[in-house]
């Protein structure tokens, strides 16, 4: 019997531990005591946080020989491969690794002592250093814009690993490879990128490089090949992300590959096909001359190690992730899309803005505004009225159409045969048209003051193989060029403090939001089913992004179509849908482009946008917070999200919609586990008084919803 107490007393333990009542605090709740460090120990490196670490070998070479999970105690490493690849001059060079491991399928500790240094690589290790993370732009913050001020650069460490050409490698003498690892306090992330620094006397021309290479172990066996693989429990980013789908996915498609591990000859799938290795690269070259004395830097990666599968944790991990990182994105300014760009709509929206609290005008799209006129007398109209708009507090800017139009003049990217662009047309941002176009953004927003940009149809990663476009040689270069091109030009406005909208997925370089995620045509269905469908996009689009990095669209008037039945002007003779709007978008977190001429037309309707904005203002801390999915809106009850914040005195913020024309009565249970409390929470409805909740074994509490028909009730939680 005594035999089995200690086997009990695990077990014990880990049940425990796995209802979520641990004594070690949950880094979703609060991060604070998992600070970043970097030790040596034996001749290794670690990089360590208490949630990951990954450990680098200092001899006979640098390689990867652990990537722990250390939330579940897992090893994600099976096999060692070289740190990097670099080609240039006609050749591949590998960068560290280590050779001789018996099998591919994991790695014991005993073998490492064992290894010996890659021969096929040309490069070895000579030194390492570390410090603390340095921003990798700058960032002008808007305080005014931000529920809470936000670190940047990210705490954390920096360890870089300098490896120079062997002796024998004459072909590469002079060269030198830096790879860089950051890891960050708080959550389970770990950066990487490479630096190439050419100290010969002769120009390189670096082909192509993979900055990352991880032989991981496989989530799943299977002896059969499979159209769809299980892949390790991680998500991994590049700030190499472009694209038109809103979606973090696309980064996927551009430098993030997981592909069969050639060296596994022991994976159980047969035709050893299962894709078991993680390789960071572009899609296509670089193709960049470093000329003597010059380095060339490549993207960056990062890897977000996940503690289980769950959807809501593992979005709640990844929108931290966004706020660490791209901090940028937790600004969230209340904007109009103005309808006209004549001096006395301008002014009139700006004091319209003034008067309902809103912070910002977009000159909308149709609007005559064209920020590709910089003729004097057009500046001079734009610096001023951007004068009037900022001493009133407003800040102001326009739109600007980049790809999905034909330029001519041969200017337009010229495609592989058989490829179109993602767009359908485009022009290359390496053409004459390309250079001068962003010659233009940089000296109208310099000269005018403009504060914020909307840049629709960002460059989406067309090639070009046009040979005589200025910024690029041919195709091998033209994805890096203008993506160089575009992602310099928003960190630029991200230094000087512009807000920049972009539908696509760039707020690794200083975007800070896109699309929440919906149809344009959507906005021209009659006003009532607008309602629910917005409720469905905000639901649907916030698993990844926080309320901030999303907008949705309020047709004040009419857009794309749907006459009357679709829009909201007269604007007071549609107040409770011009309500249940607000009390969407506001009690959600999340801004929208309020197109039209004017935000209010009467005493009743200013009052009506004042109450919203107000309530958004007066709450903003916790809803522009991460949202929890309670129930979908499906236009046959009740649906609710939850916003959290456990650092914040509003620990939670229950937004309860009713799509009936009926008041509808019930309990409503909800786990209130990311609020950080525990036994007990104190809750108020629409603004009275509190009532306190006992929170169950299962996080949960259970209060009474009154909801009228179409309308909202929502709850403070503390």
């Amino acid at each position: 019997m005594r035999r089995l107490y200690p086997w009990l007393f695990i077990l014990t333990v880990t049940a425990f531990c796995i209802n979520g009542i641990s004594q070690k605090p949950d880094w979703l709740i609060n991060g604070s005591s998992f600070k970043a460090g970097i030790t040596e120990n034996k001749g290794f490196v670690t990089l360590s946080n208490g949630l990951v670490s990954r450990t680098i070998s200092l001899s006979p070479d640098g390689a990867t020989i652990g990537f722990r999970n250390l939330m579940t105690g897992n090893e994600l490493i099976r096999a060692i491969k070289p740190e990097a690849t670099v080609t240039f001059n006609g050749k591949e060079f590998r960068i560290g690794g280590l050779t001789g491991q018996p099998v591919k399928n994991y790695l014991r500790e005993e073998w490492i002592a064992g290894l010996k240094a890659d021969s096929l690589s040309q490069f070895i290790l000579s030194g390492y250093t570390t410090g603390e993370i340095s921003k990798r732009l700058e960032w002008k913050k808007r305080p005014e814009w931000m529920a809470q001020d936000m670190a940047w650069p990210p705490k954390g460490k920096q360890a870089d690993f300098t490896y120079t050409a062997k002796i024998n490698a004459a072909e590469a003498a002079g060269i030198k490879v830096i790879i860089h690892y950051e890891i960050y306090d708080g959550l389970p992330l770990i950066s990487k990128w490479i630096t190439v620094k050419n100290n010969s006397p002769r120009e390189i021309t670096i082909k192509s490089f993979t900055s990352e290479i991880l032989s991981l172990t496989e989530e799943e066996s299977s002896v059969g090949d499979k159209k769809n693989w299980v892949l390790p429990n991680l998500y991994v980013e590049t700030d190499y992300a472009f694209g038109g789908s809103m979606s973090s996915e696309s980064c996927y498609e551009k430098s993030v590959w997981w592909i069969p591990d050639p060296e596994y000859k022991t994976i159980v799938n047969y035709n050893r096909v299962q894709p078991s290795m993680l390789e960071c690269r572009p899609m296509t070259g670089p193709s960049q001359r470093v000329g003597p004395g010059m380095s060339f830097n490549s993207f960056r990666t990062w890897i977000l190690v996940s503690d289980n599968w769950d959807r809501e944790r593992k979005g709640l991990a990844q929108r931290k992730m966004y706020r660490t990182i791209a901090p940028w994105v937790t600004e969230n300014p209340i904007f109009m899309h103005l309808r006209y760009s004549d001096n006395k709509s301008v002014m009139n929206a700006v004091d319209q803005c003034v008067a309902t609290g809103f912070e910002k005008i977009i000159l909308s799209f149709g609007s005559g505004f064209d920020i590709e006129d910089t003729s004097k007398a057009n500046l001079d109209r734009y610096k001023e009225l951007t004068g009037y708009a900022h001493s009133k507090g407003i800040s102001i800017g326009g739109y600007s159409l980049l790809a999905s139009r034909q330029v001519g003049g041969g200017n337009d990217v010229v495609m592989p045969a058989g490829q179109q662009p993602v767009f359908g047309n485009s022009p290359c941002l390496g053409s004459n048209w390309g250079i001068d176009y962003f010659k233009k953004l940089y000296r109208f927003i310099e000269y005018t003051g403009f504060d914020n940009f909307e840049h629709d149809g960002s460059y989406p990663g067309d090639v070009c193989m046009a040979t005589t476009h200025p910024g690029h040689e041919g195709l091998a270069d033209s994805q890096w060029n203008q993506f160089r091109t575009i992602s310099d030009f928003y960190k630029w406005c991200r230094g000087r403090g512009v807000y920049l909208t972009v539908p696509d997925w760039y707020f690794l370089n200083g975007s800070s939001k896109t699309g929440m995620g919906y149809r344009e045509t959507n906005w021209s269905l009659p006003r009532r089913e607008q309602e629910i469908i917005e409720r469905q996009n905000i639901y649907d689009g916030t698993w990844e992004k926080t309320p901030s990095m999303g907008w949705m669209h309020v047709p004040l008037m009419e857009y794309q179509g749907g006459g009357s039945e679709a829009t909201i002007e007269p604007l007071k003779e549609h107040l409770p849908h011009y309500g249940q709007r607000l009390a969407d978008l506001f009690g959600a977190g999340v801004q929208a482009a309020y197109r039209g001429s004017r935000l209010y037309d009467s005493p009743e309707t200013l009052e009506l946008v004042k109450k919203w904005v107000s309530f958004y203002k007066k709450h903003r801390a916790i809803l522009d917070a991460d949202i929890i999915h309670v129930k979908r809106a499906d236009g046959r009850g009740i649906d609710a999200i939850l916003h959290v914040n456990p650092l914040n005195s509003e620990k939670g913020l229950l937004m309860v919609y009713n799509s009936l024309g009926r008041t509808e009565k019930q309990n409503l249970t909800i786990n209130v586990y990311y609020t950080g409390l525990r036994s007990a929470a104190s809750v108020s409805e629409n603004g009275g008084d509190s009532k306190k909740y006992a929170i169950n074994r299962d996080n949960e509490i259970t209060i009474p919803v009154t909801v009228e028909p179409n309308s909202q009730s929502w709850y403070i939680i503390k």
